[in-house]
């Protein structure tokens, strides 16, 4: 039974940094890639970052890049998100998710894009006060 256990989140002001980590308890294979989504209220769900476990490809949505930064411990399972120059506009719930495959860049974009993951965590709020 695979589970996601995000921990990370709060409240910081505008300009100032948070990070959010995902354990990943269950996975029987060791290739796999795992994404951040975030919500906001009102808002569909957005795929903010994904990486993937062996080859460490990466996929950053515009509105993060150069901000964010997702990283994966392979031999702990567990992948992080540090979160840099927090806006209001990040304000939402953020959710990690993985599935067990290795994807490659272009994977990783259409996987994030339609939300497909196959595990999903329980949301962590972040709130950023201007």
């Amino acid at each position: 039974d695979v589970q996601l256990q995000a921990s990370g989140g709060g409240t910081v002001q505008a300009g100032g940094s948070l990070r959010l980590s995902c354990q990943v308890v269950g996975f029987v294979f060791d290739d796999w890639s795992v994404a951040w989504f975030r919500q906001a209220p009102g808002k569909e769900r957005e795929g903010v970052a994904a990486i993937s476990s062996r080859e460490g490809s990466l996929y950053y949505a515009a509105s993060v890049k150069g901000r964010f930064a997702i990283s994966a411990d392979r031999a702990r399972k567990t992948f992080y998100l540090e979160m840099n120059n927090l806006q209001s506009e990040d304000t939402a719930v953020y959710y990690c998710a993985a599935t067990e495959a290795e994807l490659s860049p272009s994977l990783l974009e259409k996987w994030v894009t339609v939300a497909a993951a196959a595990y999903w965590g329980r949301g962590t709020q972040v709130t950023v006060s201007s």
